[in-house]
Formats: structure tokens, C-alpha cells, sequence
């Protein structure tokens, strides 16, 4: 069975409906990814029905919990090998996306992935969250933030939240079991602006667990915040 095939067998297991020139493109951005694999670490999920499972279909799952399907200006957190922001622009062109990433040689096979499949309204930007939530460029500019970042949800917010817009949303891709991990970010996400509006689980497969968090800016984030490089994630804020 060809590529194509599986991955659409595979969305539409999960309600995810993308065309047969998307799935295309998902294939040939896969195979960049595995190419350039050889010579830096971009992933180390490599099969390529993990890849469509943990990768592509975790990506796109946000449909579940947000109506991405829109005129959206996004933020991509972390980016690292594209994702979640590459397979949302592949399957929701309208979307217009930054991926923010803090090593410039992920960046630049981004950029060759943008320049192959010919996506129009997406870039990159080299920096950490810390200096570019602080930069007028970036600050309050989106109406959604995304990341799939490992940190915990304190420390995810202080990085993320400064670019969203009063009114737009922060969601963070998460694991499972997260009652206390949400418990303990409450306080730090009101000091930020914003409000946890939702918290979804739902199932990758049999086996994988995820969630969504979702968090509304109700209001404009301190100029204290970030704080400099490094204290978001050494010293969380409670």
C-alpha cells in the first residue's frame, strides 16, 4: 500500500480530513525529513508509520479541540523539525504561520521544505522564546500560539503566551495526567493574562495517550515577562 493511502486511512480513523495533493505533500516532507535525518537530528521516530502517527496525525488533532480551519495568524513555539506548524499549513492553507526555533540548522530545512512544496504564508524566525516575546515584532501579534515543546505548563506559558493577542488562544500539545501539572500552573497563567479554558485527552492509537491544554489571553502580559533566558525553565513561575 503506497504512502498516500495510509496516511489518509489514517486521518480519517481520527476525523481529520485532508485531500489526496495534501497527503502528497505530507509524503515529501516526510522524505526530506529522512533524508536530511542522515546528516543532523531532526526526529528520532523514523518509521514512517510512527512518523504519521506521532507527527502528522498528533499535529493535526487540534481540530478536535479548536477551529483551525480559518484566516488564523500562528506561532509555532519550539518548532523544532516542523511540528505541529508544517502539517497545519500543508492541510489548512488559510492558515498565515511563523516557526519560532532557537537552532538555526533546523530552521533552514524548513526553509528548503517551504521552498519545495511551495507553501505561501509561513516563515521561520531564530531565536529563543525569552528574547522574541519581548521583541514588538512578535509580542501580541497571534491570534494562536502553538507548541508541542517539552516543558511544564508554567514554564510552556511564560514562553508562549507573551505572543498571543488579547483574545486569541495559547494551546500546548501535551501527554497525559496532567491534574497536577494544571493545578500548579493556574496561578502562573493569570499572572500572564491568561485564563485555562480546556483541557482535552484524547488517543494517538491503542497505546499513546495525548492531550490539549487550551488557554485564552483575557488580558496584555507584564512587560516583566519573559523573564531573560534560562528563568522560565529553571525557576517555573507558581
Amino acid at each position: 500500500m503506497d504512502k498516500e493511502v495510509r496516511l489518509l486511512e489514517e486521518a480519517n480513523k481520527q476525523s481529520i480530513a485532508i485531500s489526496k495533493e495534501q497527503a502528497v505533500q505530507l509524503v515529501q516532507y516526510y522524505e526530506m525529513m529522512i533524508e536530511k535525518n542522515k546528516v543532523m537530528n531532526l526526529t528520532a521516530i523514523t518509521d514512517f508509520e510512527e512518523v504519521v502517527t506521532k507527527h502528522f496525525i498528533d499535529s493535526l488533532s487540534i481540530v478536535n479541540i479548536y477551529d483551525i480551519d480559518r484566516p488564523l495568524s500562528v506561532i509555532d513555539v519550539g518548532t523544532g523539525a516542523g511540528f505541529p506548524g508544517i502539517p497545519l499549513k500543508i492541510v489548512f492553507p488559510r492558515l498565515k504561520i511563523t516557526l519560532m526555533d532557537s537552532l538555526n540548522k533546523r530552521l533552514n530545512f524548513l526553509d528548503e521544505v517551504i521552498s519545495e512544496l511551495n507553501l505561501k504564508d509561513i516563515g521561520t524566525v531564530h531565536g529563543r522564546a525569552e528574547d522574541l516575546g519581548r521583541n514588538n515584532l512578535y509580542r501580541e501579534k497571534y491570534d494562536l500560539c502553538v507548541s508541542r515543546a517539552v516543558a511544564n505548563l508554567s514554564t510552556l506559558s511564560e514562553y508562549c503566551l507573551p505572543f498571543v493577542k488579547v483574545g486569541g488562544v495559547f494551546v500546548s500539545y501535551k501527554g497525559v495526567n496532567l491534574k497536577e501539572e494544571l493545578d500548579a500552573a493556574q496561578n502562573a497563567v493569570k499572572r500572564l493574562g491568561g485564563n485555562i479554558k480546556g483541557y482535552k485527552e484524547f488517543s494517538l492509537n491503542e497505546t499513546i495517550g495525548r492531550s490539549f491544554v487550551v488557554i485564552e489571553k483575557t488580558g496584555n502580559t507584564s512587560t516583566k515577562y519573559p523573564r531573560t533566558a534560562g528563568k522560565p525553565s529553571k525557576e517555573p513561575l507558581s
